[in-house]
């Protein structure tokens, strides 16, 4: 009951106190009310000194003492003005993410947009959290003008990676005092599966496709052009006539010819056929490491996964595909 309590009013805390918010779409505004402002270690050290200059120069009628302590304290009060103004009515805009697999770094764009005649300089951002690490970036904003830059978050499972709250502080110019605010962009990163390791990983599925009179086709029947030479292609298929035709100099490359009529085997990365045995998150992680084996082979696959279920293709946008099936799969193991 006392637990429940506490978080209550530390929830209502959090809101009401220091803005915390959920996810906010779109361009956010840094408000005056969103600004924090207290005296810095530094700080408070200079405040005991006015203290104790203020003292002597009463305790000794010293005029040149009233002087230096009002001079000081002056500058102390500029200086809390200019380091709130360092933050107030910054504009922030969440960029777009990359996707990554399971244990890479998430990247997070970041935008500081800065549209008062004043430049920003030596602000500080860094994901806040429990059990993230407190690494800071820091970036100045010209007037009129605004600076881009990038927190990275390592990412430890599949699926979405929602961007953590971000805390902007600064200290400009003279130290004496921090300025704070908090912004929860809505952003984040979609996680494939990690991938199996390759030395544990199986071949890949392939299946011969049969006649019906049970034989196989070769699938190099008929001559269908020319390409590129790629890893994985027997060397008894280079086209030579048009390698020595090639100026070496410009453009050095090979060129393997290419056949139709058939295909020697028919790649199917299947859920269902995977052991039963095995773990989901296993299967999730071997699925990932065919697809990408299959891409760098040049080597079309179908895709099977609950009710995603692709045709043989290849390419960026059928990987990314069936990728993303793999990251949201939310089925029984």
């Amino acid at each position: 009951m006392l637990t429940s309590l506490r978080k209550q009013f530390r929830d209502w805390l959090d809101r009401s106190l220091f803005q915390l918010r959920d996810a906010e779409v779109g361009e956010v505004l840094l408000t005056q009310r969103r600004v924090f402002i207290v005296p810095s270690r530094p700080g408070l050290a200079f405040a005991v000194m006015l203290i104790l200059l203020f003292l002597c120069s009463i305790n000794y009628n010293l005029s040149l003492g009233f002087g230096l302590t009002f001079l000081l304290a002056a500058c102390a009060v500029i200086d809390m003005h200019l380091t709130f103004r360092n933050l107030a009515y910054l504009s922030l805009t969440a960029g777009k993410v990359a996707a990554v697999f399971a244990g890479e770094d998430a990247v997070f764009e970041l935008h500081l947009t800065n549209r008062r005649k004043h430049a920003r300089y030596a602000i500080w951002l860094g994901f806040i959290g429990r059990g993230l690490p407190a690494i800071e970036r820091a970036t100045d904003v010209p007037a009129h003008s605004a600076s881009h830059l990038t927190l990275a978050l390592t990412t430890t499972h599949r699926g979405w990676q929602p961007a953590p709250r971000i805390r902007l502080r600064t200290r400009f110019p003279l130290g004496l005092l921090r300025a704070w605010s908090y912004w929860q962009p809505d952003s984040r990163a979609l996680v494939y599966p990690q991938p199996e390791a390759s030395t544990s990983t199986p071949p890949l599925p392939l299946a011969p496709i049969e006649k019906s009179d049970g034989s196989g086709v070769a699938g190099h029947q008929d001559f269908a052009g020319i390409r590129t030479y790629q890893s994985g292609d027997s060397l008894k298929h280079l086209a030579w006539r048009q390698i020595a035709r090639l100026d070496t100099e410009i453009d050095a490359k090979l060129i393997t010819k290419q056949f139709e009529g058939g295909a020697a085997s028919d790649l199917s990365i299947d859920f269902d056929a995977l052991p039963d045995d095995m773990a989901l998150e296993a299967k999730l992680s071997r699925m990932t490491r065919w697809i990408l084996e299959a891409e760098a082979r040049q080597l079309p696959y179908a895709f099977r996964l609950g009710d995603n279920i692709h045709a043989a293709a290849l390419g960026p946008a059928h990987q990314r595909t069936c990728l993303r099936a793999l990251a949201l799969y939310q089925g029984a193991p």
